[in-house]
């Protein structure tokens, strides 16, 4: 299961690395706002050749034209209307051009179990597969599930739980969802723990798990390759610390777990499963 996610998760980023080519296409549509920084450029008016910083009101300051409110313009609109205002007073089909050099009102952040945690750029329309491939793609820490918080318009929020294991594996595309300005994309780290399993078994060792899902002994002995064939199945022993840090043992016949008699038992992390070989 483990390779088949990190496999899978390897062609998913792939994919979305893909699809971010196309993004200085869609930031052709993105709408300014406050904090984004702006450099402006005049064919011919060195004065205002500018690098300017968008205010929580939206607006710029400009030599010649003074304040001027920019907020919620796409890139294209700015440029028509500076052009406009320097047409009326000062120039005869002046050559304007702007670029956005930092997209700070339109951004989320990604934290948790990817590659690299910090807050992004969100240009045009942007699903939740696009932005954790900007941070790199999932790590092999990360939990079975997605946390998107958004705040909504009376200032409160919410949080969507969205499955990993439904998104990537299952491929369910109504998950990917498009994100928005001031989102919060988390990935709960799931810390991988190991199991040991000694003595009759096929693969004897550490077995590698998810703290959130660890397993039963049963399931801990099938990883480990089942039993082997002078496996003493009624004298199983799980060694676990206790909370003083004391050593206990406990006696499992696994004869009577899968006859149904008796329930399987839920190892902790740490525990070491020694089984013991038959005397005859």
């Amino acid at each position: 299961m483990k390779k088949s996610l990190t496999a899978a998760v390897l062609v998913f980023v792939f994919s979305c690395a893909l699809l971010l080519f196309g993004q200085e296409e869609r930031s052709l549509g993105y709408k300014i706002g406050p904090q984004d920084l702006l450099e402006i450029a005049v064919f011919g008016l060195d004065e205002m050749n500018k690098t300017v910083r968008v205010s929580e009101d939206g607006n710029i300051t400009l030599p010649l034209l003074g304040e001027i409110e920019v907020r919620d313009l796409t890139k294209s609109q700015l440029e028509q209307k500076l052009t406009r205002l320097l047409e009326e007073k000062y120039l005869q089909d002046p050559q304007v051009t702007i670029f956005i050099r930092e997209y700070q009102s339109k951004r989320v952040s990604i934290l948790g179990a990817v590659s690299e945690p910090g807050r992004y750029e969100l240009l045009g329309r942007q699903t939740i597969l696009h932005m954790i491939a900007q941070a790199g793609g999932m790590t092999n820490e990360a939990g079975n599930e997605i946390i998107v918080v958004r705040e909504k318009e009376d200032g409160t929020s919410k949080s969507l739980r969205i499955s990993i294991d439904d998104l990537v594996l299952k491929g369910d595309s109504s998950l990917n969802i498009p994100l928005e300005p001031g989102d919060i994309v988390n990935i709960p780290i799931d810390m991988v723990v190991h199991i040991y399993v000694f003595g009759q078994v096929n693969s004897p060792g550490a077995i590698e798990v998810k703290k959130s899902n660890l397993p039963t002994l049963i399931q801990a002995i099938a990883q480990a390759g089942g039993f082997s064939e002078r496996a003493a199945k009624g004298r199983v022993v799980i060694k676990r610390k206790n909370e003083e840090g004391a050593e206990e043992e406990i006696k499992v016949n696994i004869k009577a777990v899968m006859r149904g008699s008796k329930e399987d038992i839920q190892l902790k992390e740490n525990d070491i499963v020694f089984v013991p070989e038959t005397i005859f």
